[in-house]
């Protein structure tokens, strides 16, 4: 049975801060629908959220307090950014300019994972509205703190929520050192629309699938994969893959939908994300959903990596849309 899922009529965009469970935001609102952000750890999206007839529905899987978010991050990296790598890098260890370089941060399983910003306190640069959009820009300047990526740039985030329930994810990466860096940028979050993955729909438009070998590190080979083309339920089944989509922009290059309440969201990736990174966790209540610019360890397969020369900038931009039908 459909919930009844009229909005509200529209309100003037908004930039505004509030504390939440301990939790410091940074939110963009436009009447019901609302968007709010944690610069202080890694300018994460915390809530995207609308208020229908049946109420308020948050799409985002995330942190419940500070202390939650202080514990689980390391482990969970619910909607960090990923920057600048996205998922493994087997032990840490990558080859530039004929040099052997290892992350100092790992993951329990003894791979660099998720980048390096995840956990930084972003300074917020600027906030503007007017009566087409809300939005905040944020940055953070990474110089040199991790020995196996001795290098300095800049990363900046801006969020702009746009009419009819549109939010724009726009990453910039500035070259700060004087030698070429190694890039690969992504997004990380989990998405809920009530219930179990099981019992959603999920499309995305993909040609081919990265395989991976048992530490879920590229082997180097595409598989042919077309079983989202359509809309089909997720049931049972596991995913921990990445995919690489078709260049075709007429239409969402992913959708999830829960059929039971109209809940949806679409994503629609620029050229610069070719790759999804899809993850299903135990518990089943929410999909990670991960636009990506390069593959899992590009630092050493070179799947998308993209070698930014010194001081020039690069731009990653994807837009989610939030909707119930």
């Amino acid at each position: 049975m459909h919930l009844p899922c009229a909005q509200f009529p529209t309100m003037p965009f908004k930039v505004f801060n509030s504390t939440e469970n301990g939790i410091e935001l940074l939110n963009l609102q436009e009447d019901g629908t609302l968007v709010s952000i944690v610069p202080k750890h890694g300018a994460m999206l915390h809530k995207f959220s609308i208020t229908t007839a049946s109420g308020k529905h948050n799409v985002i899987d995330n942190y419940s307090s500070l202390e939650a978010l202080e514990k689980e991050l390391p482990m969970s990296f619910k909607s960090s950014k990923l920057s600048p790598f996205a998922c493994r890098i087997p032990e840490g260890k990558y080859i530039y300019e004929g040099e052997v370089f290892e992350m100092t941060n790992k993951f329990i399983d003894g791979s660099a994972i998720h980048g390096l910003l995840y956990n930084k306190n972003f300074s917020v640069v600027n906030e503007f509205t007017d009566d087409l959009q809300a939005s905040v820009l944020l940055k953070y300047n990474y110089k040199e703190e991790d020995d196996g990526y001795p290098f300095s740039y800049r990363c900046e985030i801006r969020y702009t929520l746009l009419p009819d329930n549109l939010l724009q994810l726009e990453t910039t990466i500035i070259n700060l050192d004087d030698l070429p860096i190694p890039i690969a940028d992504g997004w990380h979050p989990y998405f809920k629309l009530g219930g179990k993955v099981n019992d959603w729909l999920f499309q995305f438009n993909a040609g081919a699938m990265v395989e991976f070998d048992d530490r879920l590190i590229p082997t180097g080979h595409m598989l042919e994969y077309n079983h989202f083309n359509q809309p089909t339920l997720i049931k049972e089944l596991f995913l921990d893959n990445c995919f690489l989509l078709n260049d075709d922009d007429t239409y969402a290059a992913c959708t999830i939908k829960n059929p039971q309440n109209g809940l949806q969201v679409s994503f629609y990736p620029e050229a610069t994300y070719p790759f999804l990174q899809v993850y299903t966790p135990p518990h089943r209540e929410s999909i990670a959903i991960e636009n990506l610019s390069a593959a899992p360890d590009a630092f050493n397969n070179k799947m998308g990596l993209l070698m930014l020369p010194a001081r020039h900038t690069h731009t990653f931009t994807v837009h989610y849309q939030l909707s119930c039908e």
